[in-house]
Formats: structure tokens, C-alpha cells, sequence
């Protein structure tokens, strides 16, 4: 993340300034434990560690898990010490980036062993937390997880609205060829029969939209090897493991970033004597 990415979030709690803290003396030196209230993926430490160091470059914070690593409730992941203004001023900033990320790394995580010892790769989409799909994306992989397209300048996925537009399936593969060669295509098919259309044009990588488990069996056996296949729709942790075994390459996952809960974080702050 940038400097001006963290003024940016800053800006949006502190305004003009935190009028609040300025009771407390401006030479008052505080310490303050950071504790989970439950189990959790740690993520985002280096968020956290820049919110305060933009407040207040004395502040010092150790880490006691390390970011990806689990930690049980009750757990302290750091001890902060350093200004108590600042302390005071970058909490709640701080702390919605940490337990943002985390509650994304968290259920990442859960994605990640429901699949363990398959082929299947679990992705993320672009329904995102605006301002953070950096960020998300990274607590992603920090779950276990993998990355679908940052932008729509990252590949091209030619959607059934694209294909109507185009006229068919080999229409609009043709034209994204011509536009744009060497960049990744997928096709979305909705049916086992616009998959062989898919196919038939050439297409490297097909998305299966909301395949039932037999059709996505069936894809398998049809597409041989010859394209990359991606599930997608109404996928959720109680289907991914049935979905791994239909032999299927990915599966992508909107509820990664955009149905994510925040772990429940408290941060205690004594003031020195």
C-alpha cells in the first residue's frame, strides 16, 4: 500500500482531527495489547503498522503471531506502545483494515481446507470492498486461496451479453483475438451445448455458469483436457468439496470478499504512570 492510501483512510475518520484525544496530554505515553475475541487468519499487519506509523513514528508495535497464521480467541497478536495520542487516533482506523482483512484471510482459509487434496483451485472475484481490492485480494492468498482478474484490463470474459452483442460464442472470440492477441480469454457457457460451441472456436478457458454437478461431470469428460474449466454460481463451503471432485480446474467465489465478516478485535489501551 501507498502513503497516500493510508492518509486516504485516515482522512476518512480523523476529518480535521481527533477532538477527543486532545484532552489527553500531548506528552502522555500509553501501551496497549491488541486481542482476538475469536479464532482467526491474521491479515493485514502491515496495514496496521503503517496507520500508526503515519500518526506517529515513535509509536513501536511487536507482533506475537505472524500474519497468516492462526490464532485461537483470547489470543494477543501485538503490543503497541507509544504516544497515547496516537494510539487514541489510529484505533479504529487500524482496526477496521485488520479485521477486514483478516475476516477475509479467515474464510479464505476455510475455502482452502474444504478442497485440501484436490486439484481444485478456489478464486476471488472483482465484488470487492471498494477502495480495497488490493488489499482483499492479497488477504486471499494469505487465506490459501487464488486471484481471478485484478481489472477488466487483465483478461477478457466474454459474458453472455458480449456474446449476444457479437452474434455467437466464435463471433465474439474472433473479435477479442483480433483486438487484443496474447491476452487470456475466457468464455462463460451457460449450457453443454454452448460449451461445444466454445469449443469448437477454440476457447482455452470456459466458465460454467451455475453448472449443476452432473453437468459439470459431463463437461469434463466432453472438454478432455482441451480448455481450462471454471465453476461459478451458488457456490458455498457445504458444495466446494463436490464440486472439487467433479474434476473441474477452478472454481471462483464471490462471497470471499464481498460477503466477509470482520473478526472481532479488541485493542486495550493503558496509560503509563
Amino acid at each position: 500500500m501507498s502513503e497516500a492510501e493510508i492518509d486516504r483512510f485516515l482522512a476518512e475518520d480523523l476529518g480535521t482531527g481527533d477532538l477527543t484525544a486532545q484532552i489527553v496530554p500531548k506528552n502522555a505515553w500509553a501501551s496497549a495489547r491488541l486481542i482476538t475475541r475469536e479464532k482467526m487468519v491474521l491479515c493485514g499487519r502491515a496495514w496496521f503498522d503503517a496507520v500508526f506509523a503515519r500518526l506517529d513514528d515513535t509509536v513501536r508495535i511487536e507482533w506475537q503471531v505472524g500474519e497468516g497464521e492462526e490464532a485461537e480467541a483470547g489470543t494477543t497478536l501485538c503490543q503497541l506502545d507509544g504516544p497515547a495520542r496516537a494510539l487514541l487516533s489510529g484505533e479504529r482506523t487500524a482496526l477496521n483494515l485488520l479485521q477486514t482483512l483478516s475476516g477475509t484471510a479467515t474464510l479464505a482459509r476455510e475455502y482452502a481446507r474444504a478442497v485440501a487434496g484436490t486439484t481444485l483451485k478456489v478464486l476471488d472475484t472483482r465484488k470487492t470492498v471498494p477502495g480495497l481490492r488490493q488489499a482483499q485480494k492479497y488477504a486471499v492468498r494469505c487465506g490459501g486461496c487464488h486471484n481471478h482478474r485484478m481489472r477488466l484490463d487483465d483478461g477478457i470474459l466474454i459474458k453472455e451479453n458480449h456474446i449476444l452483442a457479437a452474434g455467437s460464442i466464435a463471433r465474439a472470440l474472433d473479435e477479442a483475438r483480433a483486438l487484443h492477441a496474447g491476452v487470456p480469454i475466457e468464455v462463460e457457457v451457460e449450457s453443454l451445448d454452448e460449451l461445444e460451441q466454445a469449443l469448437a472456436a477454440g476457447a482455452k478457458r470456459l466458465l460454467l455458469d451455475n453448472f449443476t454437478l452432473t453437468m459439470m461431470r459431463e463437461a469434463v469428460i466432453r472438454t478432455a483436457g482441451r480448455a481450462a474449466l471454471e465453476a461459478s454460481g451458488n457456490v458455498d463451503l457445504a458444495t466446494v468439496k463436490a464440486i472439487a471432485d467433479t474434476g473441474v480446474d477452478y472454481v471462483s467465489v464471490g462471497a470471499l470478499t464481498k460477503n466477509v465478516r470482520a473478526i472481532d478485535l479488541s485493542l486495550r489501551i493503558t496509560l503509563a504512570a
